[in-house]
């Protein structure tokens, strides 16, 4: 059976036993911010176990994508050296929402295996739990399974849970003989193989039932839950193995294509050698988890995910090196797993050029930092001796790696382990004291103040401990009272400040916004009996405190008296404006581009807004036409803007866009425009769209590798800036002595004509060029049995002097030409070799030659180069240094 027909007949066979198909889930949780990817099929169905939701089903069935690379389950360090162990994979699984439970699922179980996929029942164990005993009959009773084919084992093996706390309960898995003719450890050292228990490949476990039924609290003690459940899990690709008669699963039809692909790119034959096999299932494996974490909506970065994946795809990199791959070839694999997955998988079809762009920008600027770091490495071995033999890797190497190439240490570390050396608690402390050292280096240099320092956050983390809970008023009023809490200087408690100081001020209630969540935070004064001061800042500092810089204006304010607070209202406005346009914006954006778009950070200021975003191409000018449109949209219906609190697991089941990696409360705040956008939110909003007034766009662009920025103004600061943009088209209009709505056809004529002109000048140019090229024919000397032309053309730009080589070479026939042209206060120089005489003269050493006798530089190909530089004074000397190359190199 293929891949693709083991996954639909298991899906199939649940289906008729009254289970309900399921999608898989994304890769990347949509209920769960804290869990770093989709790890099993049970992810998608966490609400119903917990009894926090009900579906119009009790039972479903699933083929759920998954990613083991990070965390608790990460399989990424074995990736390619077993023959089982794979970052991406896919679980097929049933699963029974207090409906049936373990007969029905040992029941389910062995039909499938032993009728629709034909295993030979005689070479299937069962293991169950040790205090089981309701499984271990079972097995008996409804597989036929004899006694001693049915194993007890611990809590380690079969014995699952949710948490520390939550449903857990027993768990029985089917193993499937593969051969006694496999190596063992425990047989090789004289004992019997441990079967199902053993480390070893004799024995592989192919399904996973979970019989979910009781309910741990914080003592440990367990009670059976009200309607137990099940959740099963069997690894499609290992299935495939068994089915496909393979001992791998890098070798069944979902692997071996891409496996296939890379030994062709390569040129190296899969089979032959153990270190290219490596290497190779290596980038087959990690091409796949690429392609699909891409698809779902994951962009290559330094936090959380975003470096998950790029630690992946710089693996795979590496081992494409070690294959002798120079050039970016990852990027390829994405095509070769969608070939192989796209029946299963259709909606990665239409992202294929997204996640190839993706990939390829990633690989580019990554290969620089590959080479100079590996080149380090190896300067390192050559030094040291290349063959670990359990040496110590040295931390402070891997530091300066990372500190100068900007080398990941996780990679170097692979590069070491791989050569037998042996990462240890000494290697991380001499790389944390390199760390410290460096910060301490940084601090110093940037001359940070108190305010900066461990003391003074020591201060505030005990501020946030004596103090009493500030009140946040600010979401329903911009003016309060308030009494001072603490008053500190430099990070100093002072208890008093006087006019002309600044100082930090804690209020027990306030309507000023701290900075947080990309808002900026708010200004305004606060004003006492005999004080008055402007409040220039608000921000948070220890567990959650809020503080306010102030400045005295007047008198001053001591601890414990009471002041009143007004937060400076249009620049509050605008803040409102921008954060609501925030929303619509994102919203918008995955409504044209995909839901893959993700914030991947964002600015909210009175007067514009910036928002980043993952997604791995450009964005279209229709597209952009699009976003804002639909926001401006939204801002004419005048939609509510409704804001609530709840507790944070009700808010992500709402289905509220929670930030991948944010940290949250238990009781977080909720903003819902409409059915448009619903989005975890603590910032502060307009109470109806209109109050946007407009929406613009101003700029997009990328800021890193499968990341956009758009800016854009709202209310007050779009209509100046659809205003200024109104005043530039009239004085524009008023220059070309056109109507503005004429400016662009006067502007396209204007241009048609300019075009024209340099193509003239161009050809004149070109004529010249000729003309000059024929006089310096007959300067051609023969240097060392090779006729040379060397010569100045000035006034020639680089493609000018390119054209004047081109030419001489050509008329020479055989020979060597350098001609250089000054231009302003720059010396252009290009070289150029004809074919039969590469092999012994090289043009880019002779213009390196001669670009650094006038304080340049340059290089290019063996035919033809380039070079530059500044001392025009000089430039006749360089120039008879063309003969010494030649003499030097005809030997």
């Amino acid at each position: 059976m293929t891949g693709s027909e083991i996954r639909e007949t298991f899906l199939r066979y649940f289906e008729r036993n009254g289970h309900r198909r399921v999608p898989s889930s994304p890769l990347v949780p949509q209920n769960d911010p804290t869990l770093l990817f989709t790890n099993a099929g049970m992810v998608q169905f966490k609400s119903l176990f917990l009894g926090e939701e009900r579906r119009d089903y009790v039972r479903a069935t699933t083929a759920q994508k998954c990613v083991r690379a990070g965390g608790k389950h990460n399989d990424l360090e074995n990736v390619g050296r077993t023959a089982r162990h794979h970052t991406f994979f896919e679980m097929l699984g049933n699963f029974s929402f207090g409906d049936y439970f373990k007969r029905e699922a040992i029941g389910f179980a062995w039909e499938l295996l032993t009728k629709d996929f034909g295993l030979d029942r005689s070479r299937m164990i069962a293991t169950v739990y040790q205090d089981d005993d309701d499984a271990f009959a079972l097995w008996k009773a409804v597989a036929g399974l004899p006694e001693d084919r049915v194993l007890r084992l611990g809590e380690k093996d079969n014995f699952w849970a949710m948490g520390d706390t939550g449903p857990c309960g027993p768990c029985s898995e089917v193993h499937f003989h593969q051969g006694d003719h496999l190596p063992c450890a425990e047989v090789d050292a004289g004992r019997a193989c441990l079967g199902p228990a053993c480390e070893c490949d004799r024995w592989l476990e192919i399904w996973n039932l979970v019989f979910m039924q009781f309910n741990r609290d914080q003592s440990g003690t367990m009670t059976p839950l009200p309607r137990p459940s099940i959740d099963t899990g069997m690894g499609l690709e290992r299935m495939a193995a068994v089915l496909q008669g393979k001992l791998s699963s890098f070798d069944t039809d979902l692997v071996r294509p891409l496996i296939v692909r890379v030994s062709d790119l390569a040129g190296k034959p899969y089979g032959a050698r153990e270190d290219d096999d490596v290497s190779m299932r290596v980038v087959a494996d990690h091409g796949r988890t690429t392609t699909f974490l891409i698809g779902d909506g994951v962009t290559p970065s330094n936090e959380w995910r975003g470096y998950v994946l790029r630690r992946i795809m710089r693996r795979a990199m590496r081992h494409g090196k070690m294959l002798g791959l120079t050039e970016p070839f990852l990027w390829r694999t994405v095509g070769w797993t969608i070939d192989v997955m796209r029946d299963a998988y259709p909606e990665l079809a239409p992202q294929q050029a997204r996640i190839e762009e993706t990939v390829r920008s990633e690989e580019e600027r990554f290969a620089e930092t590959l080479d100079a770091g590996l080149r380090r490495i190896d300067e390192y071995f050559e030094a040291e001796g290349r063959e670990g033999r359990g040496r110590v890797v040295d931390g402070r190497l891997l530091f300066k790696l990372y500190d100068t190439y900007g080398f990941p240490r996780d990679l170097a570390e692979d590069v070491f382990q791989d050569a037998g050396w042996r990462v240890s608690d000494e290697t991380g402390a001499a790389w944390d004291a390199e760390m410290t050292a460096q910060r301490e280096r940084a601090r110093a240099h940037a001359g940070f103040g108190l305010t900066e320092g461990a003391e003074a956050n020591a201060i505030y983390q005990r501020l946030s401990a004596e103090l009493p809970r500030i009140d946040f008023v600010g979401y329903d009023t911009l003016t309060s009272p308030a009494r001072v809490l603490a008053i500190l200087k430099d990070g100093q408690r002072v208890r008093e400040a006087s006019e002309g100081d600044e100082v930090e001020m804690i209020l027990d209630r306030t309507p000023a916004y701290a900075e947080s969540g990309g808002q900026v935070g708010d200004t305004g004064t606060i004003t006492g009996r005999a004080g008055r001061g402007d409040l220039v800042d608000t921000y948070y500092r220890g567990a959650k405190l809020i503080v306010h810089r102030v400045k005295v204006r007047a008198g001053g304010f001591h601890e414990d008296e009471d002041v009143a607070v007004a937060i400076e209202t249009p620049r509050r406005l605008g803040l409102r404006q921008h954060h609501t346009g925030t929303h619509l914006l994102h919203a918008a954006l995955r409504k044209v581009l995909g839901t893959h778009v993700a914030q991947a950070g964002s600015l909210v200021a009175p007067d514009h807004l910036r928002f980043d975003f993952s997604h791995g191409a450009s964005v279209k000018d229709r597209e952009l036409e699009d976003v804002q449109d639909l926001v401006n949209e939204q801002v004419v219906l005048n939609v509510p803007v409704e804001r609530t609190e709840m507790d944070l697991e009700q808010a992500l089941r709402s289905g509220a866009m929670a930030l991948f990696g944010e940290k949250y409360g238990q009781r977080v705040s909720v903003v819902r425009i409409g059915e448009f956008s619903l989005e975890l939110c603590g910032g502060t909003h307009l109470e109806q769209t209109g109050q946007l007034g407009l929406l613009k766009v101003e700029t997009e662009g990328a800021v890193a590798a499968g990341v956009r920025r758009v800016e854009a103004v709202a209310g007050t600061a779009a209509l100046e800036t659809v205003a200024r943009k109104e005043q530039a088209l009239r004085e524009a209009a008023d220059l070309l002595k056109a109507a503005p709505l004429d400016v662009p056809q006067r502007l396209r004529k204007l241009l048609d004509g300019q075009r024209d002109l340099e193509r003239q000048l161009a050809e004149l140019e070109g004529k010249l060029a000729r003309s000059r090229a024929e006089d310096l024919v007959g300067s051609a000397r023969e240097v060392g049995g090779v006729a040379v032309i060397t010569g100045r053309v000035d006034g020639l730009d680089p493609d000018g002097l390119r054209s004047v080589a081109d030419m001489l070479r050509d008329r020479l026939g055989s020979g060597i030409v350098c001609v250089a042209s000054v231009v302003g206060d720059k010396v252009n120089v290009v070289g150029a070799v004809t074919k039969d005489l590469v092999k012994k003269f090289h043009a880019g050493k002779l213009v390196q030659d001669v670009a650094r006798a006038i304080g340049g530089a340059g290089g290019g190909r063996p035919d033809l180069a380039q070079a530059g530089g500044r001392d025009v004074a000089r430039l006749d000397d360089a120039l008879r240094l063309v003969d010494e190359y030649v003499r030097r190199a005809a030997g």
